[in-house]
């Protein structure tokens, strides 16, 4: 018996050996595991460097509770700053420089009665004062660059139409506006509308020469005009019945007098209609975002056209996005 203890103890002593060998051999095997591990997220890294490739977590595993709504509100980030760029570029903040010169064309329009100075001045005190920037273009001389804003958009808006409709041009004359076929020129909105006017708006309907146009002038206002827009109507500028319409006339009028290029007109009339209408030409650039172009790339003058700038041509476009945020811009009466 003590012979066949002997052989026992002597086995157990030579099993001790092997299991210590397997344990050396899982532990060997441990690294390597974490090595093909590491290669592994090394290849993904390198694959996603090379590629485009966007990995997100699939609602339905839990990938929503597990980031505590943090996929959706990501999401909303991302639009935002999206929306926020294309604001700056549809409405700059710092604006833009109307290329015409002021001089005293306020305080003329003050002098013939186109402009009632006091009812302009209650109109502006009514709506929070009437600054040292509007006071300066209403009463002074001065050649100081002008620069539209979202901000002093409106004031500008009413100046220019006062503009448009007092200055002699043909386009009032022999235009559709004093077609026969309306009843008269005197109930448009941009004529029998003008309630800051001395007396009767009509009595300085075409009546004043603020400035005088060249043939060639003449010719390239009426040209660029023809193929502006505005979304409140239907019509063109060459058909100025409201104030937008008249205030532009009398913008192209400006800009021919000072020598700008057609195509520069075309480039200031759309930053000036975006100031005008901002909800409308936000939603215009999202609609050729969405397209995959580039609003600071478009063709000013295929903007303007009727295809996105008229009422119509506006209403077909806002169909294909979601409406913008009403942020203002005037509307058809002073």
């Amino acid at each position: 018996m003590d012979h066949e203890v002997e052989e026992v103890e002597v086995k157990d002593i030579e099993q001790q050996p092997a299991q210590e060998v397997s344990e050396t051999s899982e532990m060997r095997d441990a690294p390597n595991i974490w090595k093909w591990v590491a290669i592994g997220f090394f290849g993904i890294f390198l694959f996603t460097r090379i590629f485009d490739v966007n990995i997100s977590f699939k609602p339905e595993f839990g990938g929503r509770a597990f980031l505590g709504g943090s996929i959706v509100k990501n999401q909303n980030k991302d639009q935002n700053v999206g929306a926020s760029d294309i604001e700056k570029a549809v409405l700059p903040k710092d604006g833009i420089a109307l290329p015409i010169r002021w001089g005293n064309l306020g305080r003329q329009m003050a002098d013939t009665g186109v402009i009632d100075s006091k009812k302009f001045e209650e109109l502006y005190e009514s709506r929070g004062g009437f600054n040292d920037e509007m006071r300066k273009m209403l009463y002074e001389d001065g050649n100081d660059t002008i620069v539209m804003t979202e901000d002093n958009a409106p004031y500008l808006l009413n100046l220019l139409w006062a503009f448009g409709l007092g200055n002699k041009n043909v386009v009032l004359e022999r235009g559709p506006i004093s077609d026969p076929q309306y009843g008269g020129a005197g109930g448009f909105a941009a004529t029998g509308g003008w309630t800051l006017a001395e007396g009767n708006p009509m009595n300085h309907f075409n009546a004043h020469e603020f400035v005088r146009l060249s043939p060639d002038q003449q010719a390239l206002v009426e040209r660029v005009a023809k193929n502006i827009y505005r979304p409140c109507c239907g019509n063109s500028t060459y058909f100025p019945d409201c104030n937008h319409g008249m205030a532009m006339l009398g913008l192209l009028e400006l800009m021919a007098a000072n020598g700008v290029s057609e195509g520069d007109m075309y480039k200031v009339a759309l930053q000036v209609n975006a100031y005008w209408f901002p909800d409308t030409y936000l939603t215009i650039a999202k609609v050729i975002q969405d397209g995959g172009g580039d609003w600071n790339a478009v063709d000013p003058k295929a903007i303007l056209g009727a295809e996105y700038s008229s009422a119509q041509g506006f209403q077909r476009i806002r169909q294909k996005v979601a409406p913008e945020q009403p942020r203002g811009g005037g509307g058809c009466g002073a």
